[in-house]
């Protein structure tokens, strides 16, 4: 046997924001870049490793001789082009899509810029690692992936190389730096011989060196010790390395190594929740960003609009850098997060104007109004038919001032009529002479539903019944019997099909001793409860609902409307200077119960939870992850997951699914499932030993201060039926159909479905063009966790449409390219290759 080998990676690990602006992170990526070309051309057999597309942007944009400096450096080797993501983002919160967006836009760039294409996937500094991320890198060209979170005690793989393996079988090959990504200035060779004292078992080693988080990389005094540590070296071969140069010296030992089953977390469990605003921006402009997507290819297919690539990138990447792993996580400074919610509504603001004009081509070939009719056009961009409540505002086409006139809606489809009510609209106008209507719809797959309003004068505005009876307000629909009590504001039951899945009491709000520090970095869990949200008098009820001053009074648990549809309940709490409104829309066919959190946050060093203690017995905590659905702990430890949850009990044969449009924190213990709202650390807060967290003797702003608003699904049905269904209806909630009256010219053909599924529990994630080429990319996903076959029908000009069948194996990725001109379909990788 040969001398162990330690490969030492010298990098500069640079965020391009955190306790600095974006601007300064441009001026350290230059600085830094420029020092380490001028180190590479200065001393034999260095390799400075660098990734991040933004950073090698600036570079190119701001100092072009620099970035052709680093180009011909690359060329000879002495530059190496490492991971080759957009950036480093959060691998917990982004969708997995998400993540294979960072993978796409970052190896088409520096295949485009410098011909290359790392194997190699780094994220030195993400707050932990879900488990979806095998499979994506997998199917993306690498064969293995270099973390140092979580770090011990956190970290549960006795083994810093291992094998890690995905919920689909996917294997890579991975490596735990315990001794971090970087080193201080002058300090690398010390950190050098600390590696050197331990020989490995492995016979191989990795050594990450270089100044870090603010930039810096490698100087003249560090190479110059560690050549000199080299040169008198008689036990290793020390390297001037890469980290697939390692990776090929591990693969040699492929067969010593370890297994790994399971996600790399928890990591900075108060990530999960810290700067909410920014996790529901991310949230929307992923939500917005698939489904235009989608909306825009099956116009430009047919022929109605040009496909508008270049603004979706644009969009896309205000998506990536979102997800940067100081700014979804809520660790920056405020100016950050401000930069980072103005990045946000810039790519919602492309992103709404493609929509719009994907949706009047789509809205092509339908005949004109009727008179005193009103059409609704609803576009479902989801391949298979969803059945949802619709609502939708218009305008009345001219303005009657006069008290007493109510205009009340009837709603065909077809020909066949459908249950509407009117609520009240978003505006304040004391004259009716705006409508806000909602029905229950059913909408076929990849296509736009109509529905025609007429309304009819009537004298006076409906009343609305009370209907407290025993201190109790309880609402009977077709499936479901829900109750609220009217003393406690406190859900009384939730019983679907007769079945009650919820102790007494339920949708407490619960507040939990926190601590300054957004990371949450010295706990796994906010389990100390200080004090609840009580159900506020009638008087400060009044005051926090900004009624009237002739209105003294106001019911805190009260009905606000009721109708054929649906049934709503609002009630108003407080907490010390906090207020929080419930509003919980009932539906009166179907079980699916809809709950809005509006909260007025104005604590300190707390956390806001949600609380639904459940009845189920055995019951299990599971949730939706990246490209995956994971088992979550039960012990009360802060959890992280995407678009649902549920607290599934075998032993009931029931399962509680909890639908969400932007959080990601919450934690189970005992049955009890507690949703993570919001919490109120300072801005990067960092906690040192015993210094203190802040100044004592100023002001210093804090997170998620102000209102903030919530949006929850809940839904109650078997094991097998609320497991299939969750994802899709995830999707649904997430991606919703886009609503919007509109008269038509009557001109025109009515657009078909782009791709459609004959079996719903297999999801379409992904339809947009190919990076390459006049073809189209379809990406489908096995949700469920069984293996599932589907019928993907295709239509791409007149005539019959392409079928083909597919099988999908457990939470498999299965990614497709059209090829109009042919007619062809074939599988690729997640790069589209």
């Amino acid at each position: 046997m040969g001398k162990p080998v330690i490969h030492l990676v010298c990098n500069a690990h640079l965020d391009p924001v955190w306790l600095w602006e974006w601007e300064e992170g441009a001026v350290e990526a230059i600085s830094t870049f420029r020092t380490a070309v001028d180190l590479c051309e200065e001393f034999e057999g260095l390799v400075f490793n660098h990734n991040e597309v933004i950073l090698y942007q600036w570079v190119e944009e701001y100092e072009p001789d620099l970035f052709e400096r680093i180009q011909r450096l690359v060329k000879a080797g002495k530059w190496h082009i490492m991971g080759g993501w957009y950036l480093q983002p959060d691998c917990n919160m982004p969708s997995g899509e998400g993540i294979v967006r960072q993978i796409l836009t970052g190896k088409e760039y520096f295949q485009k810029k410098f011909g290359v294409r790392p194997t190699t996937a780094v994220n030195f500094d993400a707050f932990g690692h879900t488990r979806g991320l095998v499979q994506i890198l997998a199917k993306s060209g690498y064969d293995s992936y270099i973390h140092c979170r979580p770090t011990e005690p956190d970290y549960e793989q006795l083994e810093h190389d291992y094998i890690w393996v995905g919920y689909d079988g996917s294997e890579i090959l991975c490596a735990h730096q315990r001794t971090w990504y970087s080193s201080l200035l002058g300090e690398a060779g010390s950190k050098l011989k600390v590696h050197l004292d331990e020989i490995p078992k492995l016979g191989v080693s990795l050594m990450l060196w270089g100044v870090g988080n603010h930039g810096g990389g490698p100087s003249r005094k560090d190479i110059r010790e560690i050549n000199r540590i080299a040169k008198r070296e008689k036990n290793w071969r020390i390297l001037h390395s890469t980290p697939e140069a390692y990776f090929k010296d591990l693969k040699k030992r492929r067969n010593k190594l370890a297994r790994w089953s399971k996600d790399l977390n928890p990591c900075m469990v108060g990530c999960y929740t810290s700067m909410i605003r920014v996790k529901q921006g991310y949230r929307t402009l992923e939500n917005a960003l698939f489904t235009t997507e989608k909306m825009a290819s099956t116009a430009a297919v047919q022929g109605l609009m040009p496909y508008p690539l270049t603004e979706l990138k644009s969009a896309e990447e205000d998506l990536l850098w979102a997800a940067f792993h100081d700014v979804l996580p809520g660790s920056s400074i405020e100016p950050v997060e401000q930069f980072s919610l103005q990045k946000i509504s810039h790519g919602l603001e492309v992103l709404s104007r493609i929509r719009a004009r994907a949706f009047f081509c789509l809205a092509s070939g339908q005949p004109e109004a009727k008179p005193d009719t009103f059409p609704i056009l609803v576009y479902n961009p989801h391949p298979w038919e969803i059945e949802t409540i619709v609502t939708a505002e218009f305008n009345l086409p001219d303005y009657i001032f006069c008290p007493d006139t109510f205009w009340v809606p009837s709603l065909t489809h077809k020909g066949n009529a459908i249950s509407i009510q009117a609520e009240r609209p978003y505006s304040n106008m004391a004259m009716d002479c705006r409508k806000r209507v909602s029905f229950r719809a059913k909408l076929a797959p990849g296509i736009m539903s109509r529905f025609d309003v007429k309304l009819t004068r009537q004298p006076n505005r409906p009343g609305i019944e009370d209907k407290e009876e025993n201190g109790l307000i309880r609402v009977h629909g077709e499936n479901i019997d829900w109750a609220i009590n009217t003393h406690t504001g406190l859900v009384e039951h939730f019983r679907v099909d007769g079945k009650d899945v919820l102790r007494q009491d339920a949708f407490e709000a619960l507040v939990m001793e926190d601590t300054p520090d957004p990371w949450g970095m010295t706990t796994d869990r906010f389990d100390t409860i200080i004090d609840r949200f009580h159900i506020l008098s009638q008087t400060k009820s009044a005051q926090v609902s900004g009624v009237s001053a002739k209105r003294r009074r106001l019911k805190p648990v009260r009905v606000i409307e009721d109708g054929p549809v649906r049934t709503i309940v609002e009630a108003v709490y407080g907490y010390n200077d906090s207020f929080l409104l419930l509003t919980w829309k009932v539906p009166k066919v179907g079980s699916e119960v809809e709950v809005e959190a509006r909260v007025f946050w104005n604590e300190k060093d707390k956390m806001l939870k949600l609380s639904i203690p459940t009845s189920l017995r055995n019951a299990k905590y599971i949730g939706e992850v990246a490209y995956g659905r994971d088992e979550l702990p039960g012990t009360g430890r802060e959890v992280v997951a995407h678009k649902w949850t549920a607290v599934v009990s075998q032993s009931d044969d029931l399962a509680l699914t909890v639908v969400n449009d932007g959080t990601y924190g919450s934690s189970f213990a005992g049955g009890e499932m507690r949703i993570n709202l919001l919490r109120s650390p300072a801005y990067a807060a960092h906690p040192l030993g015993d210094w203190p967290f802040l100044p004592d003797d100023m002001f210093r702003p804090r997170l998620d201060q102000g209102e903030r608003v919530f949006n929850f699904w809940f839904n109650v049905g078997s094991v097998d039926e609320r497991m299939g269904a969750i994802a899709g209806e995830a999707q649904l909630h997430n991606e919703k159909p886009m609503t919007q009256w509109f008269s038509p010219s009557g001109l025109g053909v009515r657009p078909k479905a782009f791709a459609t599924l004959s079996n719903s529990r297999v999801q379409i994630i992904t339809v947009k063009q190919a990076l390459y080429g006049q073809s189209w990319i379809i990406r489908l996903f096995e949700p469920t966790g069984q293996r599932q076959k589907t019928q993907l029908r295709i239509r791409i000009a007149a005539g019959k449409p392409l079928r083909k069948n597919i099988t999908l194996q457990p939470f498999e990725i299965k990614t497709l390219k059209l090829d109009t001109t042919s007619g062809t379909v074939i599988e690729t990788n997640l790069m589209e290759e």
